[in-house]
This record gives C-alpha cells, sequence and structure tokens, in this order.
C-alpha cells in the first residue's frame, strides 16, 4: 500500500506538488471504483455514514497530504523504513482502543522498533540526485502512519457490519471530495497540461493499484484477522519500498538506514507473533 505509493508517487512530485499529486492519485481510484459504487448500495445509517467520514477525513486528505509532504523531505527508501513501524503502531492502538494486552516481549519489540526507527532518522543517505532525508521528513511520515491507525480502526469497525467493497468505494470517494474541494484552496489549481506521460502513469498506477486495489484488499483482509495480526503482513512494505528506492531510483541508504531498518523488521516480526499476552478462558 506504502511502498508502491511512494514510489509512483515520488515520481509525481518531481512535476507536481504535494496537492496535485495526491488529487490526481485518489482521482484516479474513484475512476476505478466507480464501476463498484455503480453496483453496491451503501447501506449505512446516520452513524455509520459519521463514522465513515471520519475516517475518510484521517485516512485520505490528513493522512496523505502529510505523508507526501514528508516524503518530500526524504527519500523513498527512508520513508518506506519508516512504514516499518506500523506494526507496532498497530500493536500499541489494539492494546489501547481494541483491549489487546502485549507480553514483556511485545513492549520489548516496541522499545526495538523505536531504537530502529531513531536511527533511520539520524542516518545519512543520499539520493543520486542530491537530495538528502531529513529528520522532518521521516517524522512525518510517522505522524501520517499514527493518523492511519484511527483509519483502519474505524474501517475494521465498519466490515463487521458492511461488505469491504461498500467501506472501500465509498470511503475513498467522500476522501476524494474533501480533497476536491481542499486542493485547490490550499494548494491551488492542479496542472493539466505539462505534465510528462511518465508523471501521468505513475498517477494512474499510484490510484487504481497502490490505493484503489491496496484498500480493498486490506479492508477485505481485515474482515479475516485482528488489526493487530495482520501488521505482520506490513513487514514487508520497508523491504519493497527500499528495494524500489534504491534499485529505480538510485537512492543510497546509509549505515544506521540498514541497521535500523534491520530493528524495526525484526521487532515487527516478534510483535505480531510472539509479543501478546494469552489470553485467559473462562
Amino acid at each position: 500500500m506504502w511502498g508502491c505509493g511512494f514510489y509512483f508517487g515520488k515520481i509525481a512530485l518531481d512535476e507536481m506538488g504535494v496537492g496535485s499529486m495526491v488529487f490526481y492519485r485518489f482521482a484516479f481510484a474513484t475512476l476505478g471504483l466507480l464501476p463498484l459504487i455503480a453496483t453496491h448500495r451503501p447501506g449505512l445509517n446516520a452513524s455509520e455514514w459519521r463514522t465513515l467520514l471520519l475516517a475518510s477525513f484521517l485516512g485520505v486528505p490528513l493522512q496523505f497530504l502529510l505523508q507526501f509532504r514528508g516524503l518530500q523531505l526524504t527519500t523513498v527508501s527512508h520513508a518506506s523504513l519508516m512504514v516499518g513501524t506500523m506494526p507496532v503502531i498497530l500493536a500499541i492502538g489494539a492494546t489501547m482502543f481494541a483491549r489487546e494486552r502485549l507480553s514483556p516481549v511485545g513492549w520489548g519489540a516496541i522499545a526495538v522498533s523505536t531504537v530502529g526507527a531513531v536511527l533511520i532518522a539520524l542516518s545519512h543517505a543520499q539520493h543520486a540526485a542530491g537530495g538528502d532525508p531529513t529528520v522532518a521528513g521521516d517524522l512525518l511520515v510517522v505522524v501520517s502512519l499514527v493518523i492511519a491507525l484511527f483509519w483502519i480502526l474505524l474501517n475494521q469497525r465498519l466490515v463487521v457490519r458492511h461488505s469491504p467493497i461498500v467501506v472501500t468505494a465509498y470511503g475513498l470517494v467522500a476522501g476524494t471530495i474533501m480533497l476536491a474541494a481542499y486542493v485547490p484552496f490550499r494548494y491551488g489549481l492542479p496542472p493539466v497540461h505539462g505534465v510528462s506521460v511518465k508523471a501521468w502513469l505513475a498517477l494512474a498506477a499510484s490510484g487504481l493499484l497502490c490505493t484503489a486495489t491496496t484498500t480493498l484488499l486490506w479492508n477485505w483482509g481485515m474482515t479475516q484477522v485482528p488489526a493487530s495480526q495482520a501488521g505482520v503482513l506490513l513487514n514487508m512494505e520497508p523491504l519493497i519500498g527500499s528495494v524500489l528506492g534504491v534499485m529505480l531510483l538510485q537512492e543510497r541508504l546509509g549505515t544506521l538506514a540498514y541497521v535500523g531498518g534491520g530493528l524495526i523488521i525484526m521487532a515487527a516480526v516478534t510483535l505480531t507473533t510472539r509479543g501478546h499476552a494469552p489470553v485467559a478462558h473462562e
């Protein structure tokens, strides 16, 4: 979800600002979801609509505008490694809001993951084109992931009673409408002319593949496993995003980034496989 989005987003960011790039990403996602909108009635009550709209606000304009502002200030490799904190964020959120319990091993994994994130933020990686990652950029990516936690938990409530197709399609379309209202006011009208074919293809891939498809699959997966356990699948994100950044964008990772990324992935695997306290059965 995040790894490929960072890669395609970085390509488009080189030609347009954050607001325009995020808007076009979700505009393409909406185009892909229109057939599902036409064939699936929402069936939400007033309270569920409020939950969906809140989730849409958190998960689309707020999360992604912050996230890609952070990506402007860092590299794809760095941002992708920071996604390794997401299983930890999910576990903490599940502990606080879903009343799941962490074992001492789980809390140890959180401490190790935090150390890894600090090492990545402080490492000296350099982009081949001259851009350097910054602590501010890495932190903005992490803040956006904390916001994503609430997006995920709110969607999890909705998919208990409604199909993942309904929650995904109507949620992303609602978020796109919010972007359409805010982006021109804050960033100006998105450009239409002067954008390369490469950027348009990257935006289309980002919207259709990295947004519409992955969000639909994620929401479906949330009906099969708890949120905290789903975090283990996110361990692939730092690897995929970093490989894309190094191989396709010619980024270079510093030694501390490799060490920090390894700590985050190791902590995430430990947390999602051994970090939960056993549940007492009556």
